[in-house]
């Protein structure tokens, strides 16, 4: 067991530093104490039960969330809360797991069984490869095989069986034979009857980055301009609480879009013929704090130190929150996995969390995942998609630790340079 901090009002006391690395260190937790017992890797959720606050594991890994707690696992071990040793054994356990798995043309399932590795469905047809979630496991096994680099046969075997992962994923399967876009599923029994294209500005940028870097099977480029960069809901250039937006919906959607795929892919200097992706994100921040500060709705609460709207559980179920999506419902990762972006602003508001809010926010695993004051509600659950971006994009902040990772692989820079990406990473400007 990791130390358990407790005490919001002391964290809250905390000089900055100090108090994100308790923040970090309490949210790793979930991966770490909360993962599935048979395998290591992430559960989707855990839940709190009763007047006692009982934990309950859900049965379900999350491919995706498993890649964000193989990130935070690394950020464990550079910070020193587990050992070296103890990770390369949890990392055994989940490898293990992973490789007896079932895949569907290499990708992995949105929700699978640690213990058997079957596949449990998302929905009757959501049953098999979801290759957005894949991106995201990928995501970490990369940054897992750039940082154990040691000349030890465990290391070494992880790195091959990592590479093995990631090289039999058939990214150019999931054109549907050579269509220029991307398709996020795809079903033995249902084949794509999901028919859900990956296209428009969302969360799966790093998924055409890993397509286009693929070793074995990767897309043409084209797939990328015509595919992700096309169609509505990609370009936009409009102005909200006086802040343009150069992609995305209306008012930038929920800030998980400035999370995910940046929990590796350095957005500091990072741009293509569309946008300038660190300025983006902030843009698409700024707009998200200006709207709970404007707080058009009135809800109870929203100000310069409570905003945060992303996709969480809420009273209702689960939703995509954003300021045109706005039920009331705050969920911490917003702001706290936002913390590259504006940190004397997300500092504020994790300082109200705990003094205002205290334990009914911070508990085992860090913050809850959600919460709404006009309706009273406090979530009982923890996720791991939620979770894990907070330990993540804290630890970027502070080290830059997983961008330096990410951006280091061979395969993601040569990705990017096919996609005619220009960042720091790479040298010199494309031309």
């Amino acid at each position: 067991m990791l130390k358990d901090d407790r005490n919001p009002r002391a964290l809250a006391a905390l000089p900055d530093e100090a108090l994100i690395d308790a923040v970090q260190r309490q949210t790793f937790r979930y991966f770490w104490d909360g993962a599935d017992a048979a395998s290591g890797l992430a559960l989707d959720r855990r839940t709190l039960v009763g007047a006692t606050g009982e934990d309950l594991a859900d049965e379900r890994v999350a491919i995706g969330g498993t890649g964000f707690g193989i990130m935070a696992l690394i950020v464990a071990v550079e910070r020193g809360w587990v050992t070296r040793d103890a990770a390369l054994e949890r990392l055994g356990r989940m490898r293990d797991a992973l490789m007896r798995a079932r895949r569907y043309h290499g990708a992995f399932p949105h929700f699978m069984d640690g213990a058997s590795g079957e596949t449990i469905p998302m929905s009757p047809k959501d049953d098999a490869g979801d290759l957005v979630e894949t991106s995201f496991l990928c995501m970490g096994l990369l940054c897992a095989r750039q940082y154990f680099s040691e000349d030890t046969a465990m290391a070494r075997q992880l790195r091959a069986d990592f590479d093995t992962l990631w090289h039999e994923v058939e990214w150019n399967w999931f054109t549907q034979g050579g269509l220029d876009v991307l398709y996020w599923h795809w079903s033995p029994k249902h084949g794509w009857a999901m028919n859900h294209e990956v296209r428009g500005w969302n969360e799966c940028l790093i998924t055409y980055v890993l397509a286009a870097a693929a070793p074995r099977h990767a897309i043409d480029p084209r797939v990328y301009h015509r595919g992700f960069a096309a169609g509505d809901g990609f370009v936009n250039g409009q102005s909200y609480y006086g802040i343009e937006i150069p992609l995305g919906m209306p008012y930038g959607g929920p800030l998980f879009f400035t999370h995910y795929s940046f929990c590796g892919l350095d957005p500091r200097g990072l741009k293509d013929r569309y946008a300038d992706y660190w300025d983006l994100n902030c843009r698409h921040l700024q707009i998200n704090r200006a709207h709970c500060i404007a707080n058009p709705q009135g809800h109870p609460g929203y100000g310069e130190s409570c905003w945060g709207l992303t996709a969480s559980d809420d009273p209702d179920g689960y939703l995509a929150h954003a300021p045109d999506v706005d039920n009331g419902t705050i969920s911490p990762t917003a702001a706290l996995a936002s913390l590259p972006y504006a940190p004397a602003e997300v500092m504020q508001v994790l300082r109200h969390f705990l003094t205002v809010h205290g334990e009914r926010l911070w508990r085992d695993y860090g913050f809850i995942d959600a919460f709404c004051e006009q309706r009273g509600w406090f979530a009982d659950t923890y996720l791991a998609i939620d979770q894990g971006p907070i330990v993540v994009m804290m630890e970027n902040h502070r080290t830059g630790l997983l961008w330096k990772l990410f951006m280091s692989v061979p395969e993601v820079q040569a990705g990017l340079r096919r996609l005619d990406f220009n960042s720091p990473h790479l040298g010199s400007p494309a031309p």
